[in-house]
């Protein structure tokens, strides 16, 4: 489907190297039709010897000869990369901007009339191909071109359609979501250790123990709550361990967690 694109991915960093990496790897688009753009020499060097693509500081240039253009920049760098390419823009080429917090009628508005912007909200797992992203239209993209971002996606994960004002809601959820696991493990650890396992071996189970369990609701048929009712003996050591969680009100912690990270995303988007 894309192998005879070209695409520039503005922003070398950790998203925008893992993008051009899923790319190559997954023979998604042709190495000598991907340019990434940085203003970091040593992050272009890296890329371009280990994927053989092409790299540059020259933005408007690799843009214009680009028929897909993914932004990958800083949210508070964005109104300056859109004033750079604007002049190399026009309506035969795909945005496709990962930058959270920034609107589709941001980006159109800054680079002119019918311009095709689809916004992507990805996660950190991508960086081991298990990443969770949602893809939402801007007023002028066409359903290819949705198919064209859910292509690159899929390469590092899984992605779903959205409408895009239920992007601030993906952000809280799936967006922030790995740092709410990361400090869910970190404490599962310390609970191992403090009941006398040592740090390796407490970090060894806890992730093993998460991973496994996010694989058994993928694959599973069953709701989470018939997976943890199957795990759940009456009056056992799992029921002794649920009740803590449920007099603790987890439920009620957890959606205040994804409630203040939908409400803070919502607040940067309305500062675009």
């Amino acid at each position: 489907m894309l192998k005879d694109k070209k695409a520039v991915i503005i922003g070398g960093g950790k998203m925008g190297g893992i993008i051009a990496r899923s790319l190559v790897s997954r023979q998604i688009i042709s190495a000598k039709n991907i340019h990434v753009t940085d203003i970091d020499a040593s992050r272009l060097k890296v890329l371009r010897s280990s994927l053989k693509i092409k790299t540059s500081s020259d933005n408007p240039r690799a843009a214009g000869e680009s028929d897909i253009v993914i932004l990958a920049v800083k949210p508070q760098n964005m109104a300056a990369t859109l004033a750079d390419i604007k002049s190399s823009m026009d309506k035969s080429k795909v945005v496709i901007s990962i930058a959270a917090g920034i609107t589709t009628k941001f980006i159109e508005t800054h680079l002119g009339k019918g311009i095709r912007v689809v916004r992507v909200m990805p996660n950190t797992p991508a960086l081991i191909g298990e990443g969770a992203a949602a893809v939402a239209a801007g007023r002028h993209a066409k359903a290819g071109d949705l198919r064209i971002a859910r292509t690159i996606f899929n390469a590092v994960g899984i992605s779903v359609e959205v409408q895009e004002k239920l992007m601030d809601a993906v952000t809280g959820l799936s967006g922030s979501g790995p740092a709410y696991f990361f400090l869910i493990i970190e404490a599962l650890i310390d609970a191992g250790v403090r009941n006398g396992l040592s740090r390796d071996l407490a970090k060894k189970l806890a992730t093993q123990t998460m991973l496994g369990a996010a694989r058994l609701c993928i694959e599973s048929d069953k709701e989470p709550a018939e997976l943890r009712a199957m795990v759940t003996s009456p009056n056992g050591t799992t029921f002794a361990g649920l009740n803590v969680m449920e007099s603790k009100n987890i439920h009620a912690i957890l959606a205040a967690t994804v409630t203040a990270a939908t409400r803070r995303s919502r607040e940067l988007s309305k500062g675009t």
